[in-house]
């Protein structure tokens, strides 16, 4: 009886590890929570008692009612005495309050349980546009959050703006809000950046056939933009690095001792 939460990353077959093959293949039972019927296809080739948790998601109906059902599908599968292996796209921690949930439940019910890393759209997003993270720094949001939250921004650094089709959705019901609401988002965004600041709208391959999408645009052009749920929106640094004259004065004399 366990429960082992797996990433199969984004690209269909390229990105599974050897440890997340190993836990589905060998899993009594597999729930994948992906969007795609392929990949679900794929999942049911390495484990054949594989179940879609997509039934979940019910058109007009909060996703959280749909989540809660998710996580208890797994853990009831465990409660039975099943070796559980739920798979998720990307990295099973991240954008995933399923996997998080089920297994904060499950360890407070004496479940063993565990998450295996994945190959996530930010690991993809910093290879496909030569982001290094190191170099100036990279913030990540959440687009909703950012907006309802009052939340600092560095324009030095790179900002990442995750789910910017549902921007301002608070409803949990919709997949995609509209240009208000991004006009919205575009408004908080400008109080940090200029309205001309040259931005990209990306979007990982999941498919071999496919290309990453890197699309340029300026950040007053997003509300009229063609926003689908997958897509990122990426906003390069607007201004330099600040030197700290203060701690550099300190290094200088540590460097002299």
């Amino acid at each position: 009886m366990a429960i082992s939460c797996v990433g199969i990353g984004m690209l269909l077959g390229a990105h599974l590890t050897p440890r997340a093959r190993h836990l589905i293949e060998r899993a009594d039972i597999v729930f994948s929570n992906v969007s795609d019927g392929i990949v679900e296809l794929w999942l049911a080739t390495l484990n054949a008692n594989t179940r879609s948790l997509q039934p979940h998601y019910v058109p007009g109906r909060s996703r959280k009612i749909g989540y809660e059902a998710m996580v208890e599908d797994i853990l009831e599968a465990a409660r039975s005495g099943k070796d559980v292996c739920a798979a998720f796209y990307g990295h099973p921690g991240v954008f995933a309050w399923v996997a998080h949930e089920v297994l904060r439940r499950a360890r407070e019910q004496g479940i063993a349980a565990s998450m295996e890393a994945g190959v996530s759209a930010a690991d993809c997003l910093y290879a496909d546009l030569g982001i290094d993270p190191g170099e100036f720094g990279c913030q990540h949001y959440e687009a909703t959050q950012l907006m309802i939250y009052d939340r600092r921004i560095d324009a030095t650094a790179y900002l990442v703006v995750w789910q910017v089709a549902m921007a301002g959705d608070r409803t949990l019901t919709r997949l995609a809000t509209g240009a208000a609401y991004r006009q919205l988002l575009v408004d908080v965004l400008a109080q940090t950046y200029p309205r001309d600041h040259r931005c990209l709208l990306y979007r990982a391959a999941t498919l071999p056939i496919d290309t990453p999408r890197r699309e340029s645009l300026r950040l007053c052009d997003l509300p009229d933009a063609h926003i689908e749920l997958p897509d990122t929106l990426v906003l390069p640094p607007a201004q330099p690095l600040r030197r700290n004259a203060a701690v550099r004065q300190a290094l200088d004399q540590l460097d002299a001792l």
